[in-house]
């Protein structure tokens, strides 16, 4: 039976739509919440496919949060012995930082659901299935594209929204898992954010969540069935 580990930053935050998809094909799924969790005691390269989801912190804010180290040291080991890995908005900037490159504030609140836009690379991709529905976004981070990496999506405001690196590891800047009735939490433990940003409001996100969850689902799932077929899962 395969093992997936996912690890958490809020309980809120968990794996959506991947978890049925897991358990259709008999991952045992284990949950660890990093920021209470010792990180250290995980071996890195264990678990079948490790997933890293998002969380309302920066990468770059160790100070106050210091688990976020042991966070990259996980994902630098993994992710340098070519096990599956597959990062989540704040996942993904992790990735990213644990390849090298450099996370930071773009200056900008992507929140909501917009479409992207694929790269060549991309429409060759899983992320094919999701070019005719709206994704979750829902950052203020932004990161440069490790190298070696390959450039997936984009969106206007955020250039790097999806990349690869190897054959084992997806980085996703976006919430491709994030859809339905679950959201209602989200639209409650960012409050605070959604109520600091302009032009964004609690049933403007509920009227998209309902409009675009249909096809999310759909395409989703289809998504993510591709890629852990892809990496042998």
């Amino acid at each position: 039976m395969p093992r997936t580990l996912a690890l958490r930053h809020v309980p809120f935050e968990d794996l959506g739509l991947l978890q049925p998809v897991l358990e259709r094909r008999d991952h045992a799924v284990q949950y660890v919440d990093a920021p209470v969790e010792p990180l250290d005691e995980i071996d890195p390269l264990a678990p079948d496919l490790l997933i890293v989801l998002g969380g309302p912190i920066g990468v770059y804010e160790s100070d106050s949060y210091p688990f976020l180290l042991a966070e990259v040291q996980l994902l630098a080991r993994r992710l340098l012995a070519g096990r599956p890995t597959l990062g989540l908005c704040l996942g993904s900037q992790l990735m990213a930082s644990a390849l090298g490159a450099r996370v930071y504030p773009s200056g900008v609140k992507e929140i909501g659901w917009a479409p992207l836009e694929l790269t060549a690379a991309g429409r060759e991709s899983c992320l094919r299935h999701l070019h005719e529905t709206a994704v979750l976004h829902w950052h203020g981070d932004t990161f440069e594209l490790p190298e070696g990496a390959v450039r997936l999506a984009s969106t206007p405001v955020c250039k790097n929204q999806a990349f690869s690196w190897g054959d084992k590891a997806l980085g996703l800047q976006f919430h491709a898992e994030a859809a339905g009735a679950a959201l209602e939490s989200w639209f409650v433990g960012h409050a605070g954010e959604i109520a600091a940003t302009p032009g964004i409001s609690v049933q403007q996100l509920r009227a998209d969540t309902a409009r675009w969850t249909p096809s999310i689902t759909r395409l989703g799932v289809q998504f993510f069935d591709e890629w852990l077929s892809s990496v042998g899962l």
